[in-house]
């Protein structure tokens, strides 16, 4: 099985995000952290988490980016579990057990953004459209077969239509000062 662990190739999501999550944690989409929000009300950060935001599951940063590798049984029980753990402690879930069932659809619906081969790296995109959050997801694929992860050699990109929206990184930075 795959899932989606986050990945940071540059420092922007230190700056981008209130809280950026670890490289390296597991990652599910996190749109449920904005339900029963306005997201045409959020304005920086927050939006900027909303619009491109996968969410990382032990330190519940988001990342702008995850990557599809390998997970085991024992891996996908134990993500299930702090995601259950998380959802309590954050979201407000009532119990653990309604926690679990949650996790475990958060968790499966990862996993079936992970039909590429492992080391792909995933994009969302996250639109709020008559009362809905609706995501299109991307794949970004180095050309011509798996080489090193770097920021530039990623040149392939599989999805929906072009986003309408562009986030300037210098600008989120200078306000930071």
């Amino acid at each position: 099985m795959k899932l989606l662990r986050t990945i940071r190739l540059d420092p922007s999501d230190t700056f981008v995000f209130d809280r950026a999550a670890d490289p390296g944690e597991w990652a599910v989409s996190g749109a449920f952290m904005f339900a029963g929000s306005d997201p045409t009300a959020l304005a920086g950060k927050a939006r900027v988490a909303f619009r491109a935001g996968l969410l990382g599951v032990a330190s519940f940063g988001w990342s702008t980016l995850a990557q599809i590798v390998e997970a085991s049984e024992p891996d996908r029980a134990a993500v299930t579990d702090l995601l259950a753990q998380q959802l309590v402690a954050h979201c407000g879930a009532p119990s653990l057990a309604q926690a679990r069932a949650a996790a475990g659809e958060e968790i499966a619906f990862a996993s079936s953004l992970c039909t590429h081969p492992a080391d792909t790296l995933i994009a969302v995109h996250r639109t709020h459209d008559n009362g809905e959050i609706r995501e299109a997801f991307r794949t970004l694929r180095p050309r011509n077969g798996p080489k090193p992860l770097r920021a530039f050699s990623f040149l392939e990109v599989e999805g929906d239509e072009e986003l309408g929206e562009e986030i300037d990184l210098a600008a989120l930075a200078r306000k930071e000062k």
